[in-house]
Parts: C-alpha cells; sequence; structure tokens
C-alpha cells in the first residue's frame, strides 16, 4: 500500500492533519504561496472576506501578476509533509475534504528536499491542496496595500485574519 502523505503550506503547518505518524520538511516545485484566496469560512465572512494564503501554479501567478519568470526565481513553496496512519487514510481525506473546502482542489506532487547530495525527491506523492484560477473564491493578483487592508480588517470564525500572517 502506498503511504497517504499530505503537504501542508499553511495552517496545516500548525495545525496538522489528526492522525499524523511522521512528518517530514521539503517544498514543492511549479507554484508560488500568495494571499489570493477569499475565506468566508475561516479569516473572514460573506459579508467581508478575509484573505487565506493558497498555492497555485507559478505560471499562471506570473501571467496574473505581469511579471516574468527569472532563471534565478525559485517557483516553490515550502512546508511539512504528513504520513497518516493507513488504518486512518479515509477519516483524514473525509476532514481534509471539509477542512479545505472554499475552493482548493487536491493535486499529487512529489516533495523535494535539499542535502549534501543536492535535490533528491524526498517523497514520491504527496495531496496538496491548490487554488485554480476559475475557483470563485480565487481573487487572483491584487496590490498589496489593498492584501494588508484586508487582512488588517477581517475577523472570521477561525479568528482575525492578522493572526494568520503571525502563525505563518
Amino acid at each position: 500500500m502506498t503511504p497517504y502523505w499530505v503537504f501542508g503550506y499553511g495552517s496545516l503547518i500548525w495545525k496538522p492533519p489528526p492522525h499524523a505518524v511522521e512528518q517530514r520538511s521539503g517544498y514543492v516545485k511549479g507554484v508560488v504561496r500568495r494571499f489570493a484566496q477569499s475565506s468566508i469560512d475561516h479569516r473572514g465572512t460573506p459579508d467581508a472576506p478575509g484573505r487565506v494564503v493558497t498555492v497555485i501554479e507559478a505560471v499562471d501567478w506570473h501571467r496574473l501578476a505581469g511579471s516574468t519568470p527569472h532563471d534565478d526565481d525559485d517557483d516553490l513553496v515550502w512546508g511539512i509533509a504528513y504520513r497518516i496512519d493507513p488504518e486512518q487514510e479515509d477519516e483524514v481525506r473525509r476532514y481534509l475534504e471539509i477542512r479545505e473546502q472554499n475552493g482548493y482542489t487536491c493535486h499529487d506532487a512529489p516533495v523535494y528536499r535539499t542535502g549534501r547530495d543536492g535535490e533528491v525527491v524526498a517523497i514520491e506523492q504527496a495531496s496538496i491542496w491548490i487554488g485554480k484560477l476559475d475557483n470563485p473564491a480565487f481573487v487572483g493578483f491584487e496590490p498589496l496595500s489593498t492584501v494588508a487592508r484586508i487582512i488588517h480588517e477581517r475577523v472570521g470564525p477561525s479568528g482575525p485574519n492578522k493572526a494568520l500572517v503571525k502563525a505563518l
């Protein structure tokens, strides 16, 4: 049986999924992490959505932001991968589908690490939740001043939006 790994890049770092029996730090390539996802269920409300970090494909973000990736850019996201107890895999999958609702889609990706031997694949396949451009909660590129104002002002069921920034 292939181990079930979950890659966390936001709140999953400090609030891991249940039944994690191992964790490894690493990164996923070809994606970027941005405050580009509205949150009506955690860090905001339907009347005043907050912002949470989402991971999107780097090529999509560069197009939206009007930027050009450079050879020295690292379009990757660091995080923690958690191996889930095989006997609890179905429960954890259901839990994460609820937790990561509001516009994320689940994808599989390799997790890399670096060491004395250079870059290596640490985990062949981990589930990662990615925001897509057609996702209704995806807000796209916004000026930094707009994102900062929203994060400073908004509050949702999980607390003030600015607490998320401090936790990251």
